[in-house]
């Protein structure tokens, strides 16, 4: 093999290996980012990750929002109808939030089961629900009925 066409070799051997590696990177990046959304029927039979972060959406249960010391620290119960998951937030919470409506909150689970959200996202107004939320209460509405 003349010496000009083993450099080449060389150079696209490394140029693909280099590839290679820039994918994976990336790829690994998109996955560490890459957050799912559960209901909290999924949360509450264990399919939600347990040290990762997700999404859980449901509706906030009339009167279950308390603020136990003087703090920032907001708990409140969300269902989808069908099961509850308590929810932990320390921050403000967006405007628009209120008891009796739909949110979906980023975050995680503690060890007790109890969903430790990082933010809080309300609908933006009275006739909007998250496409997740409406899919997941429509999905556990229709299992009510087939039983």
């Amino acid at each position: 093999m003349k010496p000009a066409r083993k450099q080449r070799l060389i150079l696209i051997g490394l140029m693909v290996v280099g590839v290679s590696v820039a994918t994976g990177f990336a790829l690994k990046s998109f996955n560490d980012n890459l957050m799912y959304f559960f209901s909290t029927t999924d949360v509450i039979e264990g399919k939600a990750p347990k040290d990762s972060l997700f999404r859980l959406g449901g509706m906030v249960i009339k009167g279950s929002v308390e603020r136990p010391n003087d703090g920032m620290m907001v708990r409140f119960k969300l269902t989808d109808f069908s099961k509850d998951v308590t929810v932990e937030y320390t921050g403000i919470l967006p405007d628009l939030f209120r008891e009796g409506q739909g949110i979906v909150a980023n975050g995680k689970l503690n060890p007790q089961g109890v969903f430790i959200a990082e933010e809080v996202l309300a609908k933006h107004d009275e006739n909007y629900m998250p496409p997740e939320v409406k899919q997941s209460l429509k999905n556990q509405s229709e299992k009510g009925k087939g039983q």
